[in-house]
Formats: C-alpha cells, structure tokens, sequence
C-alpha cells in the first residue's frame, strides 16, 4: 500500500517536495514510518524533534497508520 506523507518547514527542504510517497506492505506504527523515514532522508534524525500528525491529529507512537490516513511531518517550530 502507499502512504502520502505532507511535509511542512524544514522536513519539506529535506524532502525536497512538500509530498512524499512511500510503498508499505502492512499497516505500521507511528515508531515505524519514523524509521522507514529517517532511513531515507537521514537529515530528520539531526531535527531536535519532530512529529507525525494522522488525520489532523498529532499521533502517538503506537498508533496505527493504514493507507486511508492523511499523514503529515510536522517539524519543530520556533518563535518568541
């Protein structure tokens, strides 16, 4: 199945698009498209921190991702 993952900030420069697709065979966790991503675009491992939003909501790293899922990167932010 392929998931469609929206990138935002600095992880749509690492992306170089502000989408991306990867191919999975099963549904997987939060925890495990973060390896799968990380593996492939090395430079998310060197952001302070990051999160995953599923269906507009920020996921927890246990919950489950199928290919119906709106999946979003969304990086750390600053401000002041």
């Amino acid at each position: 199945m392929k998931l469609k993952i929206l990138a935002f900030g600095i992880t749509k420069d690492i992306f170089g698009t502000s989408q991306q697709e990867i191919t999975i065979k099963d549904a997987i966790t939060v925890q495990q498209l973060k390896s799968i991503l990380e593996e492939e675009f090395p430079e998310l491992k060197k952001l302070t921190s990051y999160f995953i939003a599923v269906n507009e909501e920020y996921a927890e790293e246990d919950q489950m991702i199928t290919e119906t899922d709106e999946i979003a990167i969304i990086p750390p932010v600053s401000g002041g």
